[in-house]
């Protein structure tokens, strides 16, 4: 992965007086209610069309079921599911909640989600376009976002309160060369700048790999805009490092979005509406975003857009014990990273201590970061030790019974 090439975007410092000005107080009202919001990256994608629904259609899936149970362990008010497979008419969320959510597993409560929102994503979807500059096109490299069939890894979000379909804004349709300043990659074999893609290609190129939502749940009297996304990862390409770009530029979409005024005017949503947030908006943004502070093949600042913004709290950040404990039994590359193990959210592995699975080792990849004056109460990773009696769930090798990912809540204390 090249990172010599850091992103010149548009320091958030300029803004930091402004933002600072729209927070409004940070103190935790007492008329504050305490919602759990959460961020699972699940792995429910299947590699076939039609596989999900047909694994979820029945209770017994092994993977489901733990997925289900973590689910159902750590009770989270409102939930983004990433790697879930679309299909219309919410017929996996309803499978999933029927068969495995609703039904207590190894006796964990159940658990209800009456609301649900599930829109399509780009991944599968052909471009007719060869992106990867292969000299054919063909397969998931070729599609808006990488998948082998149209909805493949795609989101759902479950919410016991309710939320505002008639306000939901997608922005499945957003063009990246539409993004001011957008870090297009740039072939390595020519001399001219950011041409990987050809002028027809960046015509209809889609910055999200997969979508980005902007869901309001209501809260009593308060909307809370939940922002998710799935960023594509920062690997599987080359010294152009078209995905690393990618990746830095669906970050810094939610980034620019929460900032009011000239920053997020260019953005448009796939029913035209113009902006983002209004000053004073409260917001959770959410979702596996592929990036590790300090670790990782990400290009170096990505996350940074979000944990430096001055409209983000990050006062507390989630943790777990299984993480420390994780990165030391696998050790290897885990051994050389800078970001703090307690806070890793992802079981990305070495190849000396599990083979054969081989990757950057374990990083936090998953984040759920409310608005400055939603204060955080309580926020973790469920990861377990070797030693807890969960640890089922999670596994201690491969292949793992539910996600290379771990599930992550934050405690909110939303302004009444």
């Amino acid at each position: 992965m090249n990172h010599a090439r850091i992103r010149p975007f548009i320091t958030l410092a300029l803004v930091g007086l402004l933002a600072a000005l729209l927070a409004g107080p940070v103190a935790v009202s007492a008329r504050s209610e305490t919602v759990r919001f959460a961020t699972f990256n699940a792995s429910l994608n299947r590699n076939n069309a039609g596989q999900a629904l047909a694994d979820l259609s029945a209770p017994g899936n092994p993977q489901a079921s733990a997925v289900a149970e973590i689910i159902q362990r750590a009770q989270p008010d409102v939930l983004l599911i990433n790697e879930f497979d679309y299909y219309p008419d919410n017929a996996l969320a309803t499978a999933f909640q029927d068969n495995y959510l609703s039904i207590s597993q190894h006796g964990a409560a159940p658990i209800d989600y009456p609301y649900v929102f599930v829109a399509p994503s780009n991944t599968g979807i052909p471009s007719g376009f060869d992106l990867n500059n292969n000299g054919v096109v063909a397969g998931g490299d070729d599609a808006f976002g990488f998948g082998f069939f149209p909805g493949q890894f795609g989101m759902a979000v479950f919410s016991r309160f309710p939320i505002d379909l008639d306000a939901v804004r997608t922005f499945q349709f957003f063009l990246w060369q539409d993004m001011p300043g957008a870090l297009l990659p740039d072939d390595p074999a020519t001399a001219a700048p950011a041409d990987w893609y050809s002028a027809e290609e960046l015509a209809v190129f889609r910055l999200s790999s997969k979508s980005h939502w902007d869901v309001p749940i209501r809260l009593g009297p308060r909307t809370v805009h939940f922002l998710v996304s799935h960023p594509t990862p920062p690997v599987f390409d080359g010294l152009e490092d078209r995905n690393g770009t990618r990746n830095n530029d669906e970050i810094r979409f939610w980034a620019d979005y929460v900032t009011p005024g000239p920053t997020s005017a260019y953005i448009y949503d796939d029913a035209g509406g113009q902006g983002g947030l209004k000053p004073g908006e409260l917001f959770v943004i959410a979702g596996d975003q592929n990036s590790d502070p300090l670790d990782g093949d990400s290009i170096p600042g990505s996350i940074q857009q979000f944990l430096d913004h001055p409209l983000v709290n990050t006062r507390v950040t989630p943790s777990s014990e299984g993480g420390p404990y994780w990165a030391d039994v696998q050790g290897a590359l885990n051994d050389g990273h800078e970001s703090d193990p307690r806070h890793d959210t992802a079981d990305f592995c070495d190849t000396p201590a599990f083979p054969p699975c081989s990757g950057p080792g374990n990083l936090r990849a998953d984040y759920v970061l409310p608005r400055i004056n939603i204060g955080i109460r309580d926020a973790a990773v469920f990861w377990p030790t070797a030693d807890d009696p969960l640890v089922y769930l999670t596994g201690t090798g491969f292949p793992v019974p539910s996600s290379d990912h771990r599930l992550v809540w934050v405690d909110l204390a939303v302004p009444g």
